[in-house]
């Protein structure tokens, strides 16, 4: 059992790092885009973070049922653990889902102009 727990504190801690990673090497691309290119590299950003997040949200629901389910049928320790590992998990997809929604208006602020609700990553530059 305590091999579990180093293998989940190992995942953790590698694993908190890779969002700030994936949003550091999309803004590098943008700050070396030409500039003809910004409307197309920031479509690029919108799209990339949504798909990423919409998987990520995903799973990160799917392991939390896992993990609050597999932790009511053992010890009481081990579902204490699990419970609090479920519940950050879902307040992690809950603001991954905040995110997913707020992505293109951020955007849409930083270009200059709100975007369209049917098409949200359509950016147009004044």
């Amino acid at each position: 059992m305590t091999d579990l727990f180093s293998a989940m504190r190992t995942v953790n801690r590698i694993g908190r790092y890779l969002p700030a990673l994936f949003l550091l090497l999309n803004l590098v691309g943008i700050v070396f885009a030409a500039e003809a290119d910004i409307k197309s590299s920031l479509k690029y950003v919108c799209e990339t973070a949504r798909n990423v997040l919409a998987i990520g949200i995903m799973l990160m629901v799917i392991l939390a049922a896992i993990v609050y389910a597999v932790g009511q049928i053992m010890g009481a320790e081990t579902r204490a653990r699990a419970t609090v590992w479920g519940t950050a998990m879902m307040t992690g997809a809950l603001i991954g889902i905040a995110i997913y929604v707020l992505v293109p208006y951020i955007i849409g602020a930083i270009t200059g102009n709100p975007t369209a609700t049917e098409k949200p990553c359509e950016f147009t530059l004044v």
